[in-house]
């Protein structure tokens, strides 16, 4: 990637950090939806670079909290995530070099859609969900996830619909995001689709995403969770449609 390309791929990582750390979500959407619509790299190399960083923070953030996890909802998701994984990576492999337009579209759609999910705040249920629910909800992460490595939707809206405590919640999606990046990029390595680039392009982003957290965390905006909400799903249907159209 030339330096007039990777910079600006930096400063929308770093903002894409910031938004995800006021809000918990939308990291890999704003980056993937800002990436495509100003051609700074493909949907495929940048899906990529993702899933390296999504593996930064993973480690750390489940390190001595393994007890809190609630396993057989953690266990039933994978056991969905894992086969729709393998086939969303091929699918992107055959559209990215086929059908460009159709993907872009397909990215579109997938960032309104996450939106929606982030402006919803699901209500608990009575009763916890059956184990089949979970693997529906990884299958429909795994298609996301090995397309543009954006899988958090259908697991964050299934997961925050269950009576159970938010830091499980929370930790069980860490589990699953850090499981499956590991998976896709395997996937991806057996293919021989990892280029020494990538893998570059994502350490000068680490210290950025590094640095943007910590800013995020010490100096989140002076608004409501609601209107940050409320900001991170206008700015994603904005990007979404904006691709849609553009394709």
């Amino acid at each position: 990637m030339a330096l007039e390309q990777l910079i600006p791929f930096m400063l929308v990582v770093a903002f894409a950090t910031y938004v995800q750390t006021v809000t918990g979500f939308a990291l890999g959407m704003i980056v993937l939806g800002c990436v495509a619509q100003f051609d700074l790299a493909s949907i495929a190399f940048t899906s990529v670079i993702i899933s390296l960083l999504m593996l930064a923070n993973g480690p750390i953030a489940l390190r001595g909290n393994l007890d809190a996890l609630d396993h057989p909802a953690l266990g039933y998701s994978l056991l969905g995530l894992f086969p729709a994984l393998i086939a969303g990576v091929l699918l992107l492999n055959y559209l990215s070099s086929e059908f460009t337009q159709l993907l872009q579209v397909i990215l579109g759609i997938t960032i309104i859609c996450g939106g929606l999910f982030i402006l919803l705040k699901p209500e608990p249920l009575a009763q916890r969900s059956g184990n089949g629910a979970f693997s529906v909800a990884g299958f429909a992460a795994g298609i996301f996830g090995g397309l543009f490595s954006i899988a958090g939707p259908p697991l964050v809206y299934q997961f925050y619909r269950q009576p159970i405590s938010l830091r499980s919640i929370r930790l069980c999606l860490l589990a699953i995001f850090l499981v499956m990046n590991i998976g896709r990029l395997l996937v991806l390595a057996v293919q021989g689709a990892l280029e020494f680039e990538m893998f570059y392009t994502a350490l000068f982003c680490i210290p950025v995403v590094a640095a943007f957290t910590v800013l995020g965390k010490r100096y989140p905006p002076p608004f409501s969770d609601n209107t940050m909400r409320r900001l991170a799903f206008a700015l994603l249907i904005l990007i979404g449609c904006s691709l849609v159209s553009s394709a």
